[in-house]
């Protein structure tokens, strides 16, 4: 990976560390050496969670606790931490959309009080009460935590079409992607304001193991595939989406939280493989003839991009990140997990 990542061991929290992300970036974390505390209230587990990192000498704490309640964050704030990855998150788009209060408490509410306790641990870190004024060049002096914000790439304009790189125009189509932007607003202010480092990711379509069938549209169709039922595509299947296996995804991330590079204080970085593939297509590739495709209306179509493709030459350069798992390795290991758990069956 990068240049410039910092020594082992980090004291790490990892919000929403039992979801499927986090369950991998918990995982890569400990493989590193670091030593790692995870907040999740359950709600978007991952199928076996944490079950084969517990007893890991590096995971100091998993703890259920709802992010919302300003109290249940304060006492995660107890105690210090050098980075924080933010991933807890609405579980689904579509309960967003039929339940739009969803997004504001669980995407940009609770994304606050994370900021809040991160901005009293700099405090106490530098000696500062509320209400007091920065000593001068304090607020250019990156003490206290540094916060990993994981947003998503439905916060850009469902127009844009093509590569997508950072700079693109930005306009959400789901209250989900309206509070993520939201969120990345809010960060990007307590990073200025308060001196926090901070940093964003917009991950794509990330796929792989421990993935609830809900909770990716590859998982879906593996699923159903192993189940021998239709896979069923929303919409007309020309929609296209930009895959990336989670391990190369998240050894992204966590090098986005570990590098002490200069360069990604304040940065926004898109992490997907570069390539779109039609979810249309896709379902075929999955079926391989052995199961039918079934097209049938999108629930929400006025929430659904054309075409999601991240440009990441800005992730390449600052993360080392590589597609190292194609699509079709990918939905191979995905498949042979699925069916080791007996899901499907």
């Amino acid at each position: 990976m990068s240049a410039g990542v910092g020594p082992a061991p980090r004291r790490i929290l990892v919000t929403g560390g039992a979801g499927f992300i986090g369950r991998w970036l918990v995982a890569r974390l400990l493989d590193l050496g670091h030593r790692v505390v995870v907040v999740d209230d359950g709600s978007n587990a991952a199928p076996d969670g944490l079950a084969s990192l517990l007893g890991h000498p590096g995971l100091d704490a998993v703890l259920e606790a709802d992010l919302r309640a300003p109290a249940s964050v304060a006492q995660l704030f107890a105690v210090d931490y050098d980075i924080i990855y933010h991933l807890a998150s609405s579980p689904r788009v579509q309960a967003t959309i039929d339940a739009p209060i969803v997004a504001f408490e669980r995407d940009l509410h609770s994304t606050f009080l994370v900021l809040e306790g991160a901005r009293r641990q700099r405090y106490r870190t530098i000696g500062l009460r509320d209400g007091a004024p920065f000593p001068a060049g304090e607020a250019e002096r990156r003490a206290g935590p540094r916060v990993v914000y994981t947003s998503t790439a439905l916060v850009y304009s469902a127009d844009t079409g093509g590569m997508l790189a950072e700079t693109h125009a930005t306009g959400p189509a789901s209250p989900f992607a309206a509070a993520k932007l939201g969120a990345e607003t809010l960060v990007q202010a307590y990073g200025r304001t308060y001196g926090l480092d901070v940093r964003i990711a917009r991950p794509f379509n990330f796929f792989g193991p421990h993935q609830r069938p809900s909770g990716g549209v590859v998982a879906r169709f593996v699923w159903e595939a192993l189940a021998g039922r239709s896979l069923t595509v929303k919409g007309d299947g020309r929609q296209r989406r930009d895959f990336l296996y989670v391990e190369d995804g998240v050894a992204a991330l966590a090098t986005l939280g570990l590098s002490d590079a200069g360069e990604l204080d304040g940065a926004v970085v898109n992490l997907g493989a570069g390539v779109s593939v039609g979810i249309g297509e896709l379902a075929l590739r999955i079926a391989d003839g052995m199961v039918p495709v079934t097209f049938v209306p999108h629930d929400h179509p006025q929430a659904e991009p054309g075409e999601l493709c991240a440009d990441v030459g800005r992730a390449r350069r600052l993360l080392g990140l590589e597609a190292t798992v194609g699509l079709d390795e990918g939905i191979a290991r995905t498949m042979a997990a699925f069916a080791a758990r007996g899901v499907g069956g």
